[in-house]
């Protein structure tokens, strides 16, 4: 419970900061996150999801409130955010700028995924592949072991050096967000590493490797800032007394979360458990994995490892390789794609295959699981060798990521395999053709709500979820069954300390078209942009597809265009600074932009006057897992529509909004040329949930 003592503490931070900050005006919003932050976290087991327009102060609301109760309480504090922009400005600006008004000392740590860091032993193979000219792998060895996938541009040989001689010289820490040298996508993977191909203690780089620099940091830091993936990997694997997660985390039971950007943890959890297979790249990697493991039993000089000769593991092998060519066999006799197809997909009604393709599935969940013990084994053996040389290496990295393309299949073919429980959401399992004719089979649950009620809720000391947009209108419904929000848990949305009704204005002018209408919807998008847009100004376009953004472009006046910069041209950091440099030198810009252009970009000032909402976010139909989900809703006589899309796209349409009012001087207008939200029944509750600004909707005469 929340002491006297924590609460004096938290009332003095609070005072510190009102005082030790130029400009600071003390705000309602900010004083009620603090209070509301502090009750969970010092509850056990405490849990809330507080929604926060932008300018309440969340970031300094819930250190005050989660560093007091983290310190008392004697927990670590984890922050955990969507975007490396927001881990950056907490561990750069906001942490040090609270923790030295208040004059405390704390460790804090930046926790990434093993995949953001340098990895010491695959530079120096990549550096020493530089030696062999020929294929461009490490000298002498089997093709299956080359390092190139193709021959290094200029560029990238002059990365290598640069970021080998930064490292080695202690300039670069090995983080590969702050590289000090651009690296090419061919570059990037071979200079990191995953779990499966990391050899731990075991490497002879272990005591100067970035990674294992950073999870000792973490294990002395009182906060940790870390991204949500990272935070929710941690929380998914088996930890200790038969509990989940502190494998490369605190435990959670001694760890206070917040999740900034909280948003996104409904995706992001989803994501976790999903699953794919490539059917004929694996068929490949099979092959490529028959000849790694001759050469395995080969250096250690074996003829068992894992309980299986040579011969027996190249059976099972083989075995699998001809179950995966069976199924696929199956699949396509019993499904012919539409050929006017796009993207063609097979998608189970309610998460069911036909029975055909769930034998084969339980087939092939045995033979994955056999092969994986197998190969455990025998690339444990490789990793003791005390003396393999460079093939050592190199083998311990083949076959451990190969052991995690097994591990990814056989989840897949357990999902296929597997009965849904009856009284919540069945797995989603589709299977799509690629451009490529090449097979996929997918599975990935369609809620996260079961997941996190048992990785997170009741297993962490408190949660705090917060972003700016978490309800639909203040309904927190939607978000709660997203989640897997404990009954018992905080919701509250706080007012925007904004005169958002006297700073903006909301207009939906007459369309004669609906979005359904593509090309009449993109043509008079086109003409109200070249007749109503200030192109003088700076201005931000939302689209939901980039079909519909090139549509619209491609109908624009060439004057106008000129001015368009266009997400997916440039990078969105030189876009963004283009932006910027253009409205600072008193020229008109205007950004085209996606869903990511729609929330985390901003723009105060001039930089934004208008926001162009084009169309109403709501998600794709052709979704296989909300489709599944909303199947699974009909099937209990529940309104997917109503219940989800409705909820989601107003969330999305508040957030596009929060683009415009950045701060107390901001002014604009948002324009919406979608006139569904004033003909559609749902439209009406769509428009109150928004934010009070100025109404101007034009009526037909």
């Amino acid at each position: 419970m929340l002491t006297d003592t924590t609460k004096d503490a938290i009332r003095a931070a609070y005072a510190r900061l009102k005082d030790g900050l130029p400009g600071f005006r003390a705000r309602g919003s900010q004083g009620k996150m603090i209070a509301e932050v502090a009750k969970a976290l010092s509850r056990s087991g405490g849990a809330a999801a507080i929604e926060a327009p932008t300018g309440t102060g969340k970031s300094m609301a819930y250190l005050i409130a989660g560093v007091e109760v983290a310190r008392f309480q004697k927990k670590k504090l984890l922050i955990a955010t969507a975007t490396v922009a927001l881990q950056e400005q907490l561990v750069q600006r906001d942490i040090p700028l609270y923790l030295k008004l208040n004059g405390i000392e704390a460790k804090v740590a930046l926790a990434k995924g093993r995949g953001r860091y340098l990895c010491p032993r695959n530079l120096a193979m990549a550096r020493n592949s530089m030696n062999d000219s020929g294929q461009m792998g490490l000298a002498g060895f089997d093709a299956d072991l080359a390092l190139w996938a193709k021959p290094p541009q200029p560029r990238d040989k002059q990365a290598l050096a640069q970021l080998g001689a930064s490292f080695d010289s202690g300039e670069w820490n090995g983080d590969m967000d702050s590289a000090p040298e651009p690296v090419s996508d061919l570059l990037r993977p071979m200079l990191t590493t995953s779990a499966g191909g990391c050899t731990n203690r075991k490497c002879g780089f272990f005591m100067t490797c970035p990674f294992f620099s950073a999870r000792r940091a973490v294990e002395d830091a009182e906060i940790i800032v870390a991204n949500q993936d990272l935070v929710l990997a941690d929380l998914t694997m088996p930890g200790e007394d038969e509990g989940w997660g502190g494998v490369i985390l605190p435990r959670p039971d001694e760890t206070l979360y917040i999740f900034d950007e909280g948003h996104h943890v409904p995706g992001k959890a989803i994501d976790r458990g999903a699953s794919e297979v490539y059917m004929n790249a694996t068929v490949r990697q099979l092959s490529r994995l028959g000849r790694q493991v001759h050469a395995a039993y080969s250096l250690t000089d074996k003829e068992v490892l894992g309980k299986l000769t040579l011969d027996v593991g190249d059976a099972k092998l083989q075995e699998l390789s001809d179950a995966l060519e069976e199924l696929e066999k199956t699949i396509r006799l019993g499904w012919l794609p539409d050929p006017g197809e796009n993207e063609p997909m097979y998608r189970g009604s309610l998460g069911q295959l036909p029975e055909a393709w769930v034998e084969h599935a339980r087939m092939l969940s045995l033979l994955t699981g056999e092969v994986q013990r197998w190969l455990t084994a025998v690339r444990r053996a490789i990793v003791e060798m005390t003396d393999g040389g460079p093939t050592q290496e190199a083998l311990s990295r083949e076959l451990g990521m190969a052991l995690e393309r097994i591990g990814k299949q056989a989840a897949c073919w357990r999902a296929w395999a597997s009965d849904d429980p009856d009284n919540a959401p069945p797995l989603a399992r589709w299977v799509t053709l690629g451009g490529d004719q090449q097979l996929v089979c997918h599975a990935s649950a369609v809620s996260a709500g079961g997941l996190l009620r048992t990785v997170l809720w009741g297993n962490a000391s408190g949660v705090v979820l917060t972003s700016a947009t978490l309800s639909a209108g203040g309904n927190f419904r939607g978000f709660a069954d997203a989640v897997g929000l404990p009954d018992d848990a905080v919701t509250l949305s706080l007012p925007s300390p904004f005169d958002l009704s006297a700073q903006a204005r909301l207009e939906v002018p007459l369309m004669r078209s609906m979005p359904d209408a593509r090309e009449e919807h993109a043509q008079e998008i086109s003409d109200w942009l070249a007749e109503y847009l200030d192109w003088d100004a700076g201005n931000l376009v939302l689209f939901t597809s980039r079909a519909k953004l090139d549509r619209v472009l491609q109908r624009l006046p060439i004057d106008k265009v000129r001015k368009v910069r266009a997400q997916g041209s440039l990078a969105k950091a030189q876009l963004l600074a283009e932006h910027s440099a253009d409205i600072e030198s008193g020229k008109g810009s205007t950004l085209f932009g996606l869903a990511s252009f729609g929330e985390g970009v901003d723009l105060p000032g001039k930089l934004c006057e208008t926001v162009v909402i084009t169309q109403l976010p709501f998600a794709v139909p052709t979704d296989p897992v909300g489709a599944t989900y909303a199947e699974w809703l009909e099937s209990r006589g529940r309104n997917p529509f109503i219940e989800v899309s409705v909820p989601e796209a107003t969330r999305l349409l508040t957030q596009y909004c929060g683009r415009l009012i950045r701060n107390e001087t901001d002014t604009g207008r948002i324009v919406l040329l979608d006139r569904r939200v004033v003909t559609k029944r749902y439209g009406a509750g769509m428009l109150r949930a928004l934010p009070p600004f100025e109404r101007v909707i034009e009526r037909v005469t």
